[in-house]
């Protein structure tokens, strides 16, 4: 059995049964069999499951909280962020799925002799092997596209959040999915995710980078397909017009949400030196404002840890970087006068690049904020990392704000937000560049990855090799004189 613990005291979270390698074979082999029936569904069918998926989840979006808080300790607020997020995706793959998925004609061989056509075939099995920082949204948002491309879906949750994943299951099929089209399986990640990987078609995954690459060496041994979002050092930049208040709202909301468990929290700020001792002022001030609190309910702005372990790695990240000779403005405490878990909303200043801060994920409630004299240094410095997943710019002159945003290495960029407008877009492709991951989800992107393009030429009353009594030689030339003609007249 697996028994998860939940970060607030005196809650207790129900145990769930621990699948074995067994187990995940046989789920395989169901999701399988019950693949080729949806595949055969109608497009519209499954957008119809899709559209009751949403509907449920507002009408049960107070249970969800409920779960959703117990599982990770992060404030209703924060929990609130999936349930909303999650119906955003459902929303617009309801709306694109039909058309996305339709066939589409492309040029053919020889026009008007070759009709060509594309179709959007699905894969098979996805394996979604999904992290608990959000252990609803990042459970089904994958699920949703891959299904309805008629595909069918194995999902291993995190250990310590597998309710808010069965629950949300729990509500696709009461809006008619059938069984076997998604499947949960429950267990470590070196036994049950290896496992998973072992046998599906695809698989995606969102957690560490150091995990990842192990993920992608498995996929890429038996030469399956994979998304992988991964870890992210992702920097803000605030120019010298920036908005205050603008930057305090931004600055707080984008460190802080779901106490900086977030693949896209900002852990490195950058502000123009004519405003920084103003600005990070200000900020600190406005950190320690903020209300923490451990318990389920609403009431305050910053929870839990999840775990005793990400406890540890936040206070030995702050400890090491103090020893190394950075400052505390703010923060750096374990509050358990709070809850067990709870760690102060964490502002540093003097980080170097020698520190180990400077570049390795926090995973926590921890930013460090420091000056920049030119905005090619402010550049310079967001682009110096590893990670590309997410960036912000903080300035009051758009023109200004796309110009920097289009010179950083981020996958996604935010002018005036932290993390929300990009991830919130979901039309558009969000995932990471260089070690923060490969594939995207969200946007026409996220559906077809769980699609394989199969080409389908018909050739009609002229077949294409030489005719008219043309010798090979003739039938070569007049062919070579046909594209010249037909690229001049923009048809090839």
């Amino acid at each position: 059995m697996i028994n998860p613990v939940s970060p607030f005291p005196g809650v207790t979270i129900e145990s769930v049964p621990e699948s074995s390698k067994q187990n995940v074979a046989l789920a395989v082999a169901k999701a399988r069999k019950a693949q080729t029936a949806w595949a055969n569904t109608e497009v519209s069918n499954r957008v119809k499951i899709l559209d009751r998926f949403h509907k449920l989840l507002i009408e049960n979006q107070d249970e969800l909280l409920t779960t959703i808080q117990a599982e990770t300790g992060k404030s209703r607020f924060h929990a609130a962020d999936e349930i909303l997020g999650l119906a955003m995706i459902t929303a617009h793959y309801a709306k694109i799925g039909k058309r996305a998925l339709a066939p589409k004609r492309r040029a053919g061989a020889l026009p008007i002799f070759t009709k060509t056509y594309v179709l959007s075939q699905p894969k098979g099995v996805i394996g979604i092997i999904s992290p608990w920082n959000y252990p609803l949204v990042l459970s089904i948002c994958d699920a949703l596209p891959a299904i309805l491309a008629g595909n069918t879906v194995v999902v291993r949750p995190d250990s310590q959040t597998p309710w808010s994943a069965i629950r949300g299951l729990n509500l696709l099929r009461q809006a008619g999915l059938p069984e076997d089209v998604i499947t949960i399986v429950t267990g470590d990640g070196n036994t049950t995710g290896t496992a998973l990987i072992d046998e599906v078609d695809y698989v995606c995954f969102t957690g560490s980078t150091k995990t990842g690459k192990i993920v992608a060496a498995q996929a890429g041994a038996r030469l399956i397909g994979a998304s992988l979002e991964l870890g992210g050092k992702n920097p803000m930049i605030v120019c010298a017009d920036a908005n205050l208040k603008t930057f305090l709202e931004v600055a707080v909301r984008g460190c802080f949400t779901s106490a900086g468990q977030l693949c896209v929290s900002i852990e490195r700020m950058y502000i123009h030196e004519s405003i920084y001792e103003k600005f990070l002022s200000a900020f600190v001030k406005k950190v320690k404002e903020l209300k923490l609190g451990a318990q389920l309910g609403w009431g305050y702005e910053v929870g839990s840890l999840v775990t005793d372990a990400l406890v540890n790695r936040v206070s030995d990240a702050v400890s090491t970087a103090v020893a190394q000779g950075a400052k505390v403005e703010t923060g750096g405490k374990l509050r358990t006068d709070i809850g067990p878990n709870v760690y102060e909303p964490t502002v540093l200043t003097g980080v170097t690049k020698d520190m180990k801060i400077s570049t390795e994920e926090v995973f926590g409630p921890c930013v460090y904020v420091q000056p920049f004299s030119s905005t090619e240094e402010a550049i310079a410095l967001a682009n110096d990392s590893i990670y590309g997943l997410s960036a912000s710019v903080i300035t009051s002159n758009a023109r200004n704000g796309r110009q920097i945003a289009e010179q950083l290495r981020s996958g996604s960029v935010n002018i005036n937000e932290g993390f929300a407008a990009a991830y919130g877009s979901v039309a558009a492709p969000m995932g990471g560049m260089g070690q923060s991951g490969l594939g995207r989800r969200h946007g026409i992107e996220g559906l077809l990855r769980f699609t394989q393009p199969q080409t389908i030429a018909r050739q009609r009353w002229i077949s294409i090799g030489p005719k008219f009594g043309f010798d090979e030689e003739q039938w070569t030339k007049l062919l070579g004189k046909s594209l010249l003609i037909l690229k001049r007249l923009r048809i090839r």
